[in-house]
């Protein structure tokens, strides 16, 4: 018998060495470009972030004088209180500070009181008109703020409740519970319904496995959108405006003596609005960190 050969064209091809080193080298040099792509992409995010808050620090502990001059400081130099000594001795900046304050937690409170069970309903519930009750949950963050606030002001005059920090704060409550309906809802919706079908067949009722076990998961997602809540309510002015005369919020202090003052006013304000809101998120920061990774297990 006769050895049967193949012609070379048919044989099968192999990938030499150096174009398997090639191959190697190209993937790294993409992974590699896509990681500093990355890098660079956060730092610039960062950047655009934190430059203009570092700015406002910087210019609320330097000297007036440091303030109005050109080119600004990086660096406060010298150290100086003056510019913020000014901006709290003016009137109406510390009332205004704690009625903001007061306003946003108590806008935090009614507004996570509601949005909890009316997440949970959402998120676990099927009932007629539950698509229409989340559309028109969203439909009102549609309409602007003077919507709302007009009548509400003509309805606070008339029971004797305008001018006042609770008046401010259902408005706030009002303007936020559907955000944090929403994001409850979410949240909700993410915790596995069987751990709370487990809690049932081991003998809670509805309102134990809700307490001691979707609660709990769900706590991370709460928090944040408390954090919208407190947020958004302090950062308010149309509504502070409107609805309040001798009890104005930080905002709309700052905003009816703006036209008035000089640049020191405008950073130290500047800096008294965003340091409420950092401390908060500060204390608040590790339900952030561990919502992602608790909740979307």
């Amino acid at each position: 018998m006769t050895e049967t050969t193949y012609p070379d064209r048919i044989k099968p091809i192999t990938p030499s060495a150096e174009r398997l080193d090639a191959q190697r080298r190209r993937a790294k040099l993409a992974h590699a470009v896509r990681r500093a792509s990355i890098y660079i992409l956060a730092v610039a995010i960062a950047i655009w972030i934190l430059l203009p808050i570092w700015l406002i620090a910087s210019m609320a502990f330097s000297t007036p004088a440091d303030v109005r001059a050109f080119p600004k400081q990086i660096l406060p130099s010298p150290f100086s209180t003056q510019t913020l000594e000014f901006f709290l001795n003016t009137q109406g900046i510390i009332n205004s500070t704690i009625n903001s304050l007061v306003v946003a937690v108590l806008a935090l409170v009614i507004s996570t009181l509601l949005a909890v069970p009316a997440g949970y309903a959402i998120a676990r519930y099927l009932f007629p008109g539950r698509d229409a009750i989340r559309l028109g949950i969203l439909s009102v963050r549609a309409f602007p703020v003077v919507v709302l606030a007009v009548p509400l002001a003509v309805v606070f005059i008339r029971l004797g409740m305008f001018d006042k920090v609770h008046s401010l704060a259902m408005m706030h409550a009002a303007l936020t519970l559907p955000t944090t309906i929403l994001v409850v809802a979410s949240v909700f919706a993410s915790v596995p319904y069987e751990l709370e079908e487990a809690a049932l067949i081991f003998g809670c009722t509805r309102a134990q496995a809700f307490w001691r076990i979707v609660l709990p998961l769900a706590l991370p997602g709460i928090a944040a959108a408390a954090i919208l809540t407190f947020v958004l309510s302090w950062n308010e002015v149309f509504a502070a405006i409107l609805l309040t005369i001798s009890n104005r919020t930080l905002p709309a202090q700052i905003l009816y003596t703006l036209d008035k003052s000089g640049d020191p006013f405008k950073f130290a304000g500047g800096f008294f609005m965003l340091v409420p809101s950092l401390i908060f998120i500060f204390f608040i920061r590790r339900y952030l960190f561990n919502m992602w990774g608790q909740i979307n297990k």
